[in-house]
């Protein structure tokens, strides 16, 4: 029996999740034009956890340069090949950062979104000196000051945001949050939009598939989308595609 070539298994890949992108984007636009604001202002971070190789080629392929990980070790092997071969991307760390993977973390990406500790701040700045690259930073805020979740306390958010900012100057770009998933979203990105006003940063990573036009309508950024645009998540360490190259 003859076996299908990879492009049969990446051409349908590619075609759902470039419909997927191009829908995406023009919901944000349509939000950001009904809260008054440019659409491109709004960042568009392509959440691809669990998603294989092959599904950020396909993105990369429609247009799309900024995808979001929560792990290091996973983020380092999907996207070694596409930094050797010069492929134009930003790759984000979302994801909780434990101080031992700080310097892979460093090493790998553009940015980090979840600085979020004292202990983490250390571990960043070492991890930098010795990589001689130190990726742009959020500040994390745990904005429902919910126990299950990263980020600094809202109470200790200010003093933490202005150690940070000493430390490490105008790499630190902004502030990202989570809202608790059961309670209305809007208060806790208007809260997040005022810390960020006190502190002078610009920058706002909030808001996901289910309340991004909130998140939009109190001064994301840039939000984080996963399923909608990869589809549900494979179980992790199954996926499996061909991946030709870009």
């Amino acid at each position: 029996m003859a076996q299908d070539s990879p492009d049969s298994d990446f051409e349908p890949l590619r075609h759902a999740i470039t419909a997927s992108l191009t829908r995406m984007r023009g919901e944000l636009d349509a939000a950001a034009l009904a809260a008054g604001r440019d659409p491109a202002a709004v960042s568009l971070v392509a959440v691809s956890k669990f998603h294989p190789e092959a599904a950020v080629r396909a993105a990369i392929l429609a247009g799309q340069r900024v995808f979001g990980e929560n792990r290091v070790q996973e983020a380092a092997g999907k996207f070694a090949a596409l930094r050797a071969e010069r492929t134009e991307f930003r790759l984000h760390i979302i994801g909780g950062l434990q101080t031992n993977k700080a310097r892979n973390a460093v090493r790998i990406a553009d940015v980090i979104e979840t600085l979020d500790r004292p202990k983490l701040a250390d571990a960043i700045a070492e991890a930098a000196e010795r990589e001689g690259r130190l990726p742009d930073l959020f500040v994390q805020v745990n904005v429902g000051d919910e126990a299950q979740k990263g980020g600094v306390a809202m109470a200790e958010a200010d003093s933490f945001i202005e150690s940070v900012q000493q430390r490490f100057g105008a790499r630190l770009r902004g502030l990202m949050c989570i809202p608790p998933a059961e309670s209305d979203p809007k208060p806790h990105f208007l809260w997040l939009q005022g810390c960020a006003k006190r502190h002078g940063l610009a920058e706002l990573s909030m808001g996901m598939s289910g309340d991004f036009a909130a998140a939009i309508a109190c001064g994301a950024t840039q939000v984080r989308i996963g399923t909608a645009i990869f589809g549900h998540r494979p179980a992790a360490g199954t996926a499996d595609v061909s991946t030709p190259s870009l």
